[in-house]
């Protein structure tokens, strides 16, 4: 098989297995509910900074509990199988957009969810919205990447957050700076760099993961 059509089998491979299971999905999702309804009950109400720097330490968590499972959730056994049938490219990049699709679906929802619990919306919605999608895009890249190496090494959990700290932290506050911006209802242009910046990065981060994977797979 090619390379496309190795992605195409190993991406529908990975959503029959949520599917199936349902264990990523519900299991997230109850997670950033609960969490949501009690940041409710704490604060009840709260000013627009708090409530977005709130949003994020929830989706921070959330991407982990969900994207980390990647790779130290896979059996010997189910490696040994896949890396019999397809190549590490093919592995790495159907990860990728089955972490993707996961965490854009979970931050819709959870946005959807924060705004109608919390009863605020941003001035400018669709800018936030867009800074949501590029935040999952951003967790789901780097955390499959790190849940890669992770997986390679013994508690994976703990050298997962190890390597993860420092690449985690300047996206976060280049979100923060961007949902901000849509909070306040500025100018569209002013967020254009941040926009821009978020996007090099998960260029630069995929660009690393197809460099390095191949040979974390072969070990």
């Amino acid at each position: 098989m090619n390379l496309a059509s190795q992605v195409k089998y190993l991406l529908k491979k990975e959503l029959l297995l949520e599917w199936r299971s349902k264990y990523a999905l519900n299991g997230v999702l109850l997670y950033v509910v609960s969490t949501i309804f009690v940041c409710f009950l704490s604060f009840v109400s709260v000013v627009s900074l708090t409530w977005n720097a709130l949003f994020w330490i929830i989706m921070l968590f959330a991407s982990i509990n969900a994207v980390s499972k990647s790779f130290l959730q896979e059996t010997k056994g189910r490696q040994l199988y896949i890396y019999t049938i397809a190549s590490p490219f093919a592995l790495i990049i159907s990860k990728t957009i089955y972490n993707i699709l996961l965490m854009v679906l979970l931050t819709v929802i959870a946005l959807g969810f924060y705004i109608l619990v919390f009863d605020y919306v941003p001035k400018d919605l669709p800018l936030y919205l867009v800074a949501t999608v590029l935040g999952s895009l951003s967790f789901s890249t780097i955390f499959t990447m790190v849940s890669a190496i992770s997986s390679k090494a013994g508690n994976g959990g703990m050298l997962m957050a190890i390597l993860s700290f420092p690449v985690i932290i300047p996206v976060l506050i280049v979100l923060i700076k961007l949902t901000k911006n849509a909070i306040d209802g500025l100018d569209r242009s002013v967020s254009l760099d941040e926009i821009g910046l978020l996007l090099i990065i998960n260029v630069l981060v995929m660009a690393v993961s197809l460099l390095l994977f191949p040979y974390l797979w072969r070990d």
